[in-house]
């Protein structure tokens, strides 16, 4: 069983965290392709109440992805409202290091980190809920995940998201010849920096961001509806997506991304100042007065 084209008009898409970001920039590209939107996420915005309002073809599930009894809910939804399982899923939930759940500020004690739950946990578990739904109606499915350039390389900044950004690349690479046993396509789409809500004051700063340096989440979700649709991009492909442009990236040996908002403008002291400077702050509290 081989890839093929899965077009999005009429069949049924599963978003998480599809009422931000690149999600959200998904749900209203999606609709534009006809599809029925379940859009699962912890809130709404203001932007997606208004474009969801009065769309009967777009339905909102209250959702938080780190309570795996939640998923039930999402497809207990979709069975109420259209008598079926997803045909597509866009994995857009996620979190950038925030205050709650980062490495150097290290906050968490008993439960695990957050950002693991959400980042890896949650697509992982939601891919294998997306394997057991389609098998048992007997149809064929496409997931795609977000993860980030920070799954192939990496960041001082930012070691437990790239750290959980490389699990999504392995997994999506280690599911490579699943699609002839299972009927469900999986791919991952990796960008680098993109202008969302998950940039706070702070991380404007830190990470130097600006229009020009970062891709705008409506260039990311194309790529992501393309990764869910065309059936050139196969079970297992990693897409990379920058300011330079688009490429497959190959199961072994990969030159690291080039680039504006990759984060590897190594040569720019100014925005090595920033990224690090935070780091340096924790640690100087940390450190010993002898040290």
């Amino acid at each position: 069983m081989s890839s093929i084209d899965q077009p999005l008009k009429g069949k049924i898409l599963l978003l998480t965290g599809g009422a931000s970001g690149i999600g959200l920039s998904v749900t209203k590209q999606a609709h534009e392709l006809g599809a029925r939107l379940l859009v699962a996420d912890i809130k709404t915005t203001p932007e997606f109440d208004t474009f969801a309002s009065g769309k009967s073809n777009i339905i909102y599930v209250q959702a938080d992805v780190t309570r795996w009894s939640d998923f039930e809910k999402m497809f207990a939804a979709c069975e109420k409202k259209w008598n079926d399982v997803p045909d597509a899923y866009a994995i857009c939930a996620g979190l950038f290091d925030p205050p709650f759940s980062n490495f150097w500020q290290d906050p968490e004690q008993d439960e695990g980190y957050k950002q693991v739950d959400v980042n890896v946990n949650h697509p992982i578990k939601l891919t294998r809920l997306a394997i057991r739904k389609s098998l048992g109606r007997g149809k064929r499915a496409s997931v795609c995940i977000i993860a980030s350039v920070g799954g192939i390389s990496g960041s001082i900044a930012a070691p437990l998201y790239c750290a959980t950004k490389h699990a999504i690349v392995g997994f999506v690479k280690s599911m490579k010849d699943t699609e002839a046993l299972t009927g469900v396509k999986i791919t991952t789409l990796c960008p680098a920096g993109v202008l969302t809500p998950l940039f706070d004051a702070p991380k404007l700063k830190q990470y130097s961001v600006t229009e020009e340096r970062f891709l705008t989440a409506d260039t990311c979700a194309k790529s992501l509806l393309d990764l869910l649709q065309k059936k050139e991009h196969g079970c297992g492909s990693v897409l990379e997506v920058t300011l330079n442009g688009i490429r497959r990236i190959p199961e072994w040996n990969i030159d690291p991304p080039k680039g504006q908002g990759t984060g590897q403008e190594l040569n720019d002291k100014g925005f090595i100042d920033n990224l690090v400077g935070p780091i340096k702050n924790t640690l100087e509290k940390e450190k010993a007065s002898k040290l």
